[in-house]
């Protein structure tokens, strides 16, 4: 494995450009179905990311030797937001 690649896992900053990916990619969608002509509320998109965010803040916890019940923590959060993004999805 490339030492570059090595040192963002081991420091859980690969987690931190996955949230930044995450986050372009939800700004992206939202201006693309805007221009469309479809738009969708941005809470809605949101939601739709929550629970994949807090699988990722989970994994960067447990990669980075963080305190157990802060990964329990975020795991835990998952499923709150999964319910809420089922919830606002349009049928």
């Amino acid at each position: 494995m490339p030492p570059v690649l090595q040192t963002l896992i081991e420091s859980g900053r690969i987690v931190d450009v996955i949230l930044l990916v995450l986050a372009v990619e939800v700004v992206g969608l939202a201006l693309w179905r805007q221009l469309r002509g479809h738009p969708m509320r941005l809470g809605v998109l949101v939601a739709a990311a929550l629970p994949g965010a807090c699988l990722l803040l989970a994994l960067r916890g447990a990669l980075t030797g963080a305190e157990i019940w802060w990964v329990a923590l975020w795991l835990a959060a998952s499923f709150p937001a999964h319910l809420l993004d089922l919830r606002l999805r349009p049928p």
